[in-house]
């Protein structure tokens, strides 16, 4: 009974401890921010928000303590954005793709065949952001920055050279521009969930998938798997917004502050991403796939698949489609 006694004075101190310090945060007029992000602590994107909550404080001189919450642990990645549109929580990660249902210019990143190097991915990013800006201005939100995952490449249990080599071939599907494909290069989708990889190679069920190194590093899917090449598929995004009521209740100088930290956040990721892409290849090679590059016959049949994307996306789009690649393929 005594032991209990102690306990829950200790709580309650504890308590009391705490709502000193919100007390003393609020006195202080320092703000709080919560980030959700759908992805795990030791992601290279969370890593690099971690950064830029340390580099917010110390910019705005704890005018702004942000806190970074991993792993879903909030919200799930694709109701992250709703969540923040809905004063749910203050800010949040989640990658663009998620929300093309509604808000459709999201999907630039995803046109395939497209964009063929984090140059030309940057390029495409400074033409899509401003429809992007427009769209979270609507709903109340503001974008801080955008950093690529790896790009895309291609694996299969054989070589291929020509469009003809992927008949009969069952390719790994996820999303319904990865089931365009397949049927654009003649072979059989199949819905595989990446953990299910490995068993659905050594089974047979499939042969060949679209997916960054990383991600291959990641669920190890040497063995039956031989091949990767280096086709730089497309580069999905993750987008990290706030709220504007939130951003709008900082003095102009941490509003000032916090969109630089953003822009050095941006641009470190963008590095970091191209670097990882680099390590992750050369450890498919040292765990046995062949890393190669497409013959010049297939990169050319892989443009025209990405030209017929693009229209399809602009007249299913419009106008802010065009927007995008009007000036990305003329100007």
């Amino acid at each position: 009974m005594k032991t209990l006694w102690i306990a829950a004075l200790c709580a309650a101190g504890l308590s009391y401890v705490s709502t000193l310090h919100a007390q003393a945060n609020t006195q202080a007029g320092q703000a709080v921010w919560k980030i959700a992000t759908g992805y795990r602590a030791e992601s290279f994107h969370t890593e690099n928000l971690v950064q830029f909550g340390r580099d917010v404080e110390a910019a705005t001189k704890r005018q702004l303590h942000i806190e970074v919450v991993p792993n879903g642990g909030l919200f799930k990645l694709n109701d992250i954005r709703q969540a923040v549109q809905d004063g749910k929580v203050e800010a949040g990660e989640t990658i663009m793709t998620s929300m093309v249902k509604d808000i459709p210019v999201a999907g630039a990143d995803s046109i395939p065949f497209v964009v063929g190097s984090y140059k030309r991915a940057q390029r495409l990013w400074q033409l899509q952001r401003p429809g992007m800006e427009r769209e979270f201005a609507q709903r109340g939100m503001k974008i801080l920055y955008a950093v690529p995952w790896p790009p895309q490449g291609l694996y299969t249990t054989r070589p291929v050279s020509t469009l003809t080599d992927f008949k009969n071939m069952k390719m790994r599907t996820y999303n319904q521009t990865t089931v365009r494909i397949a049927e654009m290069l003649g072979a059989t989708p199949v819905d595989v969930a990446m953990v299910d990889v490995g068993k659905a190679v050594s089974s047979g069920r499939m042969d060949t998938m679209i997916t960054s190194a990383v991600t291959g590093v990641e669920n190890k899917v040497w063995g039956p798997i031989k091949y990767y090449y280096e086709i730089n598929a497309w580069y999905p995004k993750n987008i990290v917004f706030v709220s504007a009521k939130s951003f709008e209740a900082l003095a102009p100088d941490a509003q000032a502050a916090v969109m630089k930290v953003a822009t050095d956040a941006e641009n470190r990721g963008w590095i970091t991403s191209e670097a990882l892409a680099q390590t992750s290849t050369r450890e498919l090679q040292a765990n046995g796939i062949k890393v190669e590059r497409i013959s010049t016959d297939l990169e050319t049949d892989f443009k025209r698949l990405g030209e017929r994307f693009s229209r399809e996306w602009v007249r299913s789009v419009g106008h802010q489609a065009s927007d995008i690649f009007v000036p990305y393929y003329f100007n």
